[in-house]
């Protein structure tokens, strides 16, 4: 691999990881701080019409995944005048695409009252401020999101991280501010929605400077659309699916139980989460890396990012997994009280499981995205999330939010076991067996010393407080610390043994890879 390649691949990842790292970490201490301020009540109507402003991500019918596609591509074949086109009918479609969504932002906000009929009274009037300003920072954020889709289709990912980590600082601390001086939902929210408005500006500026592409009318054509849309089709799919598996929950919790019953879930969910985003952020390289490779038709390269990628998210999932099975009702307790753990910390156990195996296979769906083949696995998924509306609202009534959880974890189990690994052999020749041996059982072997080690921790002192649940942290993550160190010291840490493929003759012996690998195979946002 290229100096420069690797260089790439080091600041991509290293900023993910940071951007990520500071996200939770400004997540974790801004929810309790928000939740004890607002109330149950008021936290629930925030988690509730950001929910429902998610569903917008409908609109975006595949465009960004399109755009990081072609930007990847046609810098890759030098075709300037087909990026400058590509780019300006994104944008104008995205233009339109905006407006839309603030007509649709409108009648929502006037229809509040019979979308949530259980909203006290007295709360309607914020609320309806609040969806006007999610639903109109998503509106402007579908043409301002042509600018990320540039950094990452070029592989500058460390430009869109470096960019969220100083509004994610930036928007904390102005969110502590009018906290502790008195100021309520709406003024949270204005700091929220704003700060990424400006961010994506700021962007602009730099996209500007790195390609100076022309901008106008005269550059939106027909074919680019076309392009853009057979390729962005079954994308539109995975997204839809994506809405129905995530952002389905806490809508359906507070129309069938309460505004409360959202707090309560989402704790419960947001620990999982939280855990999505790290492998989600190792991703971020994935989907224009497999783009060029499959540009030029290097096959090789491409078994490669299958098999180091998926072997890169075990290694961080696996760990995640155990930390929250075992030491999750102490997180849930020194994070936001005690009161929560009895209901919070069942729908933790119940989704990290199936999330976990779907994790744990993060390189896979971008693979087949940067490959311009995820038309089966779009109509998969879709089906999953159809399964995962209809089972929630059939378990949320006898069961209550961990029916609603378990509506979300089945459909994806059979998803996730069954499917995808025998789709990715199909496409890429490399046999189930062959990617459990060398992706997973090394990640295995070295997250069960950790679990243990939790578990003797806990049995000896359950942790109560932050002192406790950091120290028994620290200790499991010195266990699995070492793991790695004794995996990297041996070569087995990046090392893919004999990879024999299905109806080739060929055998890929012995692939060394680098040690930054583990983000060589990555791809979020976000599909």
């Amino acid at each position: 691999m290229r100096k420069f390649e690797k260089t790439q691949i080091l600041k991509n990842v290293g900023s993910s990881w940071s951007a990520l790292a500071i996200n939770i970490l400004v997540g974790f201490l801004l929810t309790p701080i928000i939740v004890h301020r607002l109330g149950d009540d008021a936290y629930g109507i925030w988690v509730m019409i950001f929910s429902v402003t998610g569903y917008y991500g409908i609109f975006d019918l595949g465009i960004r995944s399109s755009i990081v596609r072609y930007v990847s591509k046609f810098t890759a074949t030098h075709e300037t005048e087909g990026l400058a086109r590509h780019i300006n009918t994104s944008l104008f479609t995205y233009t339109v695409i905006g407006t839309l969504a603030m007509t649709v932002t409108i009648a929502l906000t006037l229809s509040l009252h019979q979308l949530f009929p259980k909203m006290h009274p007295g709360m309607l009037p914020q609320a309806r401020w609040l969806m006007l300003m999610a639903g109109g920072s998503v509106a402007l954020g579908f043409p301002l999101g042509v600018l990320g889709g540039i950094l990452d289709g070029m592989q500058r990912f460390y430009i869109t991280n470096w960019t969220g980590i100083l509004s994610t600082l930036l928007r904390a601390t102005l969110i502590v501010y009018a906290l502790h001086h008195g100021y309520g939902l709406l003024t949270v929210a204005g700091i929220t929605v704003g700060m990424p408005i400006l961010t994506s500006i700021l962007r602009g500026v730099i996209v500007y400077r790195l390609l100076p592409l022309p901008l106008g009318l005269k550059y939106v054509d027909r074919e680019s659309f076309k392009q853009m849309a057979h390729y962005s089709a079954t994308t539109t799919i995975v997204i839809i699916a994506a809405q129905l598996r995530f952002r389905t929950n806490e809508v359906i919790v507070g129309k069938m139980i309460s505004l409360a019953a959202v707090t309560y879930f989402t704790f419960g969910s947001r620990l999982v989460d939280y855990s999505q985003q790290l492998v989600a952020s190792l991703g971020q390289i994935f989907v224009p890396m497999s783009s060029q490779s499959e540009a030029v038709g290097n096959m090789d390269r491409l078994r490669k990012l299958y098999v180091a990628g998926n072997r890169a998210c075990a290694f961080i999932i696996y760990p995640m997994c155990a930390t929250l099975l075992i030491l999750g009702k102490s997180v849930i307790e020194v994070w936001v009280g005690h009161k929560y753990v009895a209901t919070s910390y069942p729908i933790t156990v119940i989704l990290a499981i199936p999330m976990t195996l779907f994790l744990m296979q993060g390189a896979s769906g971008r693979i087949l995205l940067g490959m311009g083949k995820q038309r089966d696995f779009a109509f998969v998924v879709l089906m999953e999330g159809i399964a995962n509306l209809i089972l929630s609202i059939v378990l949320v009534r006898p069961y209550g939010i961990a029916g609603d959880a378990l509506g979300t974890a089945i459909p994806m189990l059979l998803t996730t076991l069954w499917f995808l690994p025998r789709h990715m052999r199909k496409q890429l020749g490399v046999p189930v067996k062959t990617l459990m041996r060398e992706a997973y059982m090394l990640p295995l072997l070295l997250a069960a010393p950790l679990a243990a080690t939790l578990l003797v921790l806990q049995h000896w002192r359950f942790a109560h407080n932050l002192r406790q649940l950091a120290f028994q942290s620290l200790v499991g993550g010195a266990v699995y610390g070492a793991g790695l160190l004794w995996a990297y010291r041996s070569n087995r840490l990046f090392h893919v043994g004999d990879l024999k493929l299905i109806g080739e003759g060929a055998t890929m012996e012995g692939l060394e890879l680098p040690p930054i690998a583990a983000g060589y195979a990555s791809e979020e946002e976000e599909v």
